[in-house]
């Protein structure tokens, strides 16, 4: 998809289809545009009751002639509401456009930027092109040809008008194009199916990222991990023939700056082990692996802008969990990396355990200023939370203000969640240093209770995406399936690290 900014004016700028975006009128009045044919037509469709500018409404009409009048072939107008609208409210307004768009088979979108009082130029540009990016995505690599009036519709190019904001419009553009963008290849990365998504894959895409960018990668592989003591890591993969993999990538300024570790999940495929899942909703366990599709992706994000006040590192510990005959069986007592014993209770908790070798071993060799880790680890944060929030938890609330404002920005929010140490005292095992799961209760709490012991004193939030990794809160530009959360959030923390 092509994104560019233009100048020229919306008549007469080419498009198969021209959107323009209104607020709600007040007192019972129609919305007003500043092009006067759009106006006489919202002011028509407002006289018989069939628009009103409310939030997510949508106008789409033909004009006269043979398309060069308003340059548009359509022209759809969609509505903001009543409130204020903020970056939320222009995403999904871009993404209901998009919508419209796959719908009639439009090829080439004009988007003509409202201006909206709290909000620059350079911010609504953003939004936009994120919203259309997002919601443009599709995943049709193993789908079948077919027909031509079956084939879904596909955007080749958006154009952004803006007046006399084009320079701010084109800083937003980027920026949002540059999130969204690196969001979809974290949708990628979940929608392959596990066969063809394998750990072996985090480590090519790491490489490629390395080669790309130029950050150092460095991949520990199953004797790397054995020789580090890496008992986690190790302990979940023995049940699989796919041998497990670490990929390590790192982004540096060459300045004297914080370094800000990211740790993400990368369980390619979750049977749950000798303590094995349900048949019904095992295939979504592919999704196991979107905490570390997002920490790589959000890397891809940082190659693009190049961050200066922040030197970024990237960790997955990627490898399956199944119950092969040299399975981890529950009872086993397995060493951590750094030497903490841990006795495995239940095989399907089995997250923690590559994570907290991926947290401590970051943590010992980088000496990060904070760390933040994403990870599908609970079904516990959906029954509290649903699919609308990220559990948060942290020890430090810095960085929770800090994960706050960015998942405010970003349209992915989170919700804090207690530590303290009435739970780390429920993950004490009576033969080992800790146990990775206990009774039921407050799941979400104790597994970040259990991370808690690895990471020190070193500022550090968990957050788990178990609830909004896919089946996320229906949007506009939030497809069925995964729905690539985290990027966007994470890209926003680094862009505005003080």
């Amino acid at each position: 998809m092509k994104l560019t900014v233009v100048q020229t004016a919306p008549q007469q700028c080419k498009s198969d289809l021209a959107v323009y975006f209104v607020r709600q009128g007040e007192k019972k009045k129609a919305p007003a545009c500043h092009d006067r044919e759009v106006d006489a037509m919202i002011g028509r469709a407002f006289a018989a009751g069939d628009f009103a500018g409310k939030e997510g409404e949508t106008l789409l009409y033909y004009p006269a002639g043979d398309g060069k009048k308003n340059g548009a072939t359509r022209v759809l107008v969609v509505g903001l509401g009543k409130e204020q609208p903020g970056r939320e409210t222009v995403r999904k307004a871009a993404g209901v456009a998009v919508a419209c768009a796959v719908k009639t088979k439009a090829v080439r979108l004009l988007l003509v930027a409202p201006e909206l009082a709290g909000m620059k130029a350079d911010e609504i540009g953003e939004c936009l092109a994120e919203g259309v990016v997002l919601g443009g995505y599709r995943f049709l690599k193993y789908k079948s040809r077919q027909e031509d009036d079956e084939a879904p519709g596909r955007i080749d190019a958006v154009s952004f008008y803006s007046g006399k904001d084009a320079a701010a419009t084109r800083r937003g553009v980027r920026l949002g194009r540059a999130a969204a963008e690196a969001a979809c290849v974290a949708r990628d990365m979940a929608n392959e199916p596990a066969n063809f998504w394998t750990p072996g894959h985090f480590a090519e895409y790491g490489k490629g990222l390395a080669t790309r960018y130029g950050f150092r990668c460095k991949v520990l592989d199953k004797a790397a991990m054995r020789k580090l003591k890496m008992g986690g890591v190790l302990g979940v993969n023995q049940g699989s023939d796919e041998p497990p993999q670490m990929v390590v990538l790192e982004y540096r300024t060459g300045k004297k700056v914080p370094t800000l570790l990211l740790v993400g999940k990368g369980l390619t495929f979750d049977s749950g082990g000798i303590s094995l899942k349900p048949a019904a909703g095992m295939g979504e366990m592919k999704y196991d692996m979107c905490g570390g599709a997002a920490v790589l992706a959000a890397m891809a994000a940082v190659g693009e802008e190049r961050p200066k006040r922040l030197d970024v590192v990237a960790i997955v510990p990627a490898t399956e969990n199944m119950p092969g005959p040299g399975a981890i069986k529950p009872g086993d007592v397995i060493t951590q990396y750094g030497g903490k014993t841990v006795e495995v209770l239940n095989t399907d908790a089995e997250g923690r355990l590559i994570l907290a070798d991926a947290l401590a071993y970051g943590i010992e060799k980088f000496k990060p200023a904070a760390v933040v880790d994403l990870a599908t680890l609970t079904g516990a944060v959906i029954v509290g939370l649903g699919h609308h929030r990220t559990g948060l938890l942290s020890n430090d609330d810095k960085l929770v203000e800090r994960l706050l404002a960015a998942g405010e920005r970003s349209g992915e929010p989170l919700w804090r969640l207690p530590l303290a140490p009435e739970y780390s005292k429920q993950m004490k095992s009576t033969v080992a240093d800790l146990k990775n799961v206990d009774k039921r209760d407050a799941g979400t709490i104790t597994g970040a209770a259990f991370l808690q012991e690895f990471v020190g004193k070193t500022p550090w939030a968990h957050l788990d995406i178990a609830g909004t990794a896919w089946d996320f809160t229906e949007k506009s530009y939030i497809p069925k399936g995964p729905s690539g959360v985290g990027v966007r959030l994470l890209v926003e923390l680094i862009r505005n690290w003080r």
